[in-house]
């Protein structure tokens, strides 16, 4: 087994002071759980509701084996399912409150934005300040460092991911032939990017590029969007303690957009604006009548997906229309870390509860549910990419983008801060990219961005070059 630091992120995740949690009154009932031999999971899913399939694999499956598993080690325990579903906001809410005041699931199931925030407030620990032989597992062998930062936060880790996603380029094989573009493109740069957009522009009807713009698409604008750009010119929305603000990668980033919506008209910036607008870029993109768009695996599982009765704009030529290329830098080792791709992945992780009655026996319960076993038959029914590179490579064999995502992109991939001010800061940057598709300069939209983050987290803690 690796060294400790092995289990650790290479990149900062967090703000200087302490971030407190405003929480409603909504608290679970009783107290800390006191009986070693009894063990709660919690998760924001349930039966024939929210998350249904996630919820259903904890009760059919995570719990009597589990449980038997005990029973063979000579040990009775009773293992319980809280389930939930609720909004998300809700649910954070509950959980802040129960580790507040003590109580809750043994092993919590947590969205991985929320970590540092819960880090930061003391409702979490280390992993391994909660119990002893976390650092003895060998399924960290098998999960990437980069995968691991989405449940790490100031170089310590504080869960163990429970599956995670890639962003890439997506594009129509049959226009870009028509254009004259190779069916394999891979951009190197934002030049070779624009270019096959200046050369779908000849196309009727077709849309060349769509990059997720505006409010309208909330965090889809920012995930799929503005984050990944800004990470092709080596900048993140948060490093070493300090916020974005108005640098000159913003701007660069902006100017992309500018390019693409005003300048050169090469995507809709009408449809930026649009309360459905997400949902009818998929549905134009199915027709043939978009060139390329950003986006996450989501798109290619639960999108295009032609399977009966599961992609919501299924084309039945998928795999031999759509190509799909990994997100370039602005120039070949312009990205974070000089990195000549980039890519920005999203995961919900399992954490310990710092007030477990027996924290070794709620660890164990998360290395089950971590196992190759537990993991592929949680996949079972809808396959989709895994924590674990090894269940990976056994599951998506057959699909071929979700594989190429495993392997090639999500070692390149970054993650959002998990800190409580991203959300807000993240309308800011959609903000920014609306005003900019809307004909505002770009310095005065990343100015406007950085005042509005500075009301944020306070104009010491952003940064403007």
């Amino acid at each position: 087994m690796t060294a400790p630091r092995s289990l650790t992120i290479t990149r900062r995740a967090a703000l200087g002071a302490g971030v407190a949690l405003t929480a409603a009154a909504c608290g679970s009932d009783g107290g800390a759980n006191t009986d070693p031999d009894t063990l709660m999971v919690t998760g924001n899913s349930i039966a024939g509701g929210k998350n249904a399939e996630s919820a259903e694999w904890i009760e059919n499956y995570v719990i009597p084996e589990f449980t038997a598993l005990q029973k063979e080690k000579g040990r009775e325990i009773t293992l319980t399912f809280e389930p939930q579903g609720v909004d998300d906001e809700d649910y954070k809410t509950k959980v802040a409150l129960d580790l507040n005041s003590g109580r809750g699931a043994d092993v919590l199931g947590i969205d991985g934005t929320w970590v540092g925030e819960f880090a930061q407030a003391g409702y979490i620990r280390p992993l391994n300040e909660v119990a002893s032989n976390v650092e003895e597992w060998d399924g960290w062998d098998q999960i990437d460092e980069a995968v691991r930062n989405s449940a790490a936060f100031e170089d310590e880790l504080y869960g163990v991911p429970d599956g995670t996603n890639g962003r890439v380029w997506y594009f129509n094989k049959d226009l870009f032939s028509q254009a004259g573009l190779p069916e394999n493109w891979q951009p190197a740069s934002w030049e070779d990017l624009l270019d096959a957009g200046r050369a779908l522009k000849s196309l009727d009807g077709v849309v060349p590029i769509q990059l997720n713009a505006g409010t309208a698409m909330g965090e889809a604008t920012t995930m799929q969007g503005l984050l990944p750009i800004l990470a092709g010119t080596g900048t993140e929305v948060w490093t070493d303690g300090m916020w974005l603000g108005n640098t000159q990668g913003l701007r660069d980033a902006l100017t992309l957009y500018r390019t693409i919506y005003v300048d050169e008209e090469l995507g809709d910036p009408v449809l930026q604006q649009e309360a459905n607008g997400r949902d009818t870029s998929f549905a134009e993109f199915a027709e043939g009548r978009i060139g390329m768009l950003l986006e996450g695996d989501y798109l290619w599982r639960a999108v295009l997906n032609p399977a009966e009765g599961v992609g919501t704009a299924p084309m039945e030529n998928r795999d031999e229309v759509i190509g799909y290329a990994m997100i370039c830098s602005q120039e070949p080792g312009a990205g974070v870390g000089g990195q000549d791709f980039v890519s920005y992945s999203g995961a919900g992780c399992q954490v310990l509860n710092p007030n477990a009655a027996d924290p070794e026996l709620a660890w164990e319960l998360i290395e089950f549910m971590a196992s190759p076993e537990a993991i592929k038959k949680r996949v079972e029914e809808t396959v989709s990419i895994t924590q674990r590179d090894d269940v990976n490579a056994e599951l998506l064999g057959d699909d071929p983008l979700l594989s190429w995502i495993a392997e090639e992109v999500l070692p390149t991939s970054l993650y959002r801060p998990s800190l409580a001010e991203y959300p807000e800061v993240s309308v800011a940057l959609q903000q920014a990219t609306l005003d900019v598709v809307s004909g505002t300069a770009v310095e005065e939209a990343a100015q406007t961005y950085a005042d509005t983050v500075a009301g944020i987290v306070g104009d010491e803690n952003v940064v403007s070059n």
